[in-house]
C-alpha cells in the first residue's frame, strides 16, 4: 500500500514522541530506534520485513536490550530498544551492524540522546564514522537522496540483490 506524505510525517511525529517517552521513562539507559530504508511511497512490503526481521536479530544479538518494542505499521517497520550499555559505545555498535550486516546498508538504528526537553540521534560522526554512502555511487547517501540523483528503478534493482529477491519477477 502507497502512503502519503502526510502519512509519512504523521508517522515520524508520532516515532518522535515514542522515543522522547522513552529516553524519559529509561534515564539511566540507552535507546537504540531501528527503521527500515526504503524509497518510493511503499514502506511495508516483503523487502522492508526481510531487513526489519534482520535488524531485530542483529540489535538482540548485539545489545541483549532489556526491554523493546516493536511495530509493523503501514508507514514502515519501528523497533524501540532499551540498552543497558553507553551511548556512545552503543552508537558505535550500531554503525558496525549498519556497516557490516549484508543487509545493514538497509538498517537505521539510530541511537537517541537526551537535550534538554529534546531527543537528538546521536551522528556516525561523533563515533568516528564517515556519513552513509549511496547505494549507487560513492556520494554520501543523504546528498543523492535530496537531489533525487538516481532513478528509483534502479536503487530497487540494487535493494532487490542486497535482499536476494528476484530482479525480474
Amino acid at each position: 500500500m502507497e502512503i502519503s506524505l502526510e502519512q509519512l510525517l504523521e508517522a515520524r511525529d508520532r516515532r518522535y514522541g515514542k522515543q522522547l517517552a522513552l529516553v524519559k521513562e529509561w534515564p539511566d539507559k540507552t535507546l537504540v530506534s531501528l527503521t527500515v530504508v526504503l524509497p518510493g511511497p511503499v514502506k511495508r512490503d516483503a523487502r522492508s520485513l526481510k531487513v526489519a526481521e534482520a535488524g531485530v536479530k542483529a540489535v538482540q544479538d548485539m545489545f541483549s536490550p532489556v526491554y523493546r518494542e516493536l511495530f509493523d505499521r503501514e508507514t514502515g517497520f519501528e523497533g524501540f530498544f532499551i540498552v543497558d550499555a553507553p551511548l556512545l559505545d552503543v552508537k558505535k555498535s550500531c554503525c558496525e551492524i549498519e556497516n557490516e550486516h549484508p543487509f545493514g546498508r538497509l538498517m537505521d538504528l539510530d541511537v537517541l540522546e537526551p537535550v534538554g526537553e529534546t531527543v537528538v540521534p546521536v551522528s556516525r560522526e561523533r563515533v568516528g564514522e564517515p556519513p552513509r554512502r549511496c547505494l549507487l555511487c560513492d556520494r554520501p547517501a543523504r546528498e543523492c537522496m535530496r537531489a533525487h540523483s538516481h532513478p528509483y528503478g534502479e536503487i530497487v534493482q540494487v535493494i532487490d540483490k542486497i535482499l536476494g529477491f528476484s530482479i525480474n519477477p
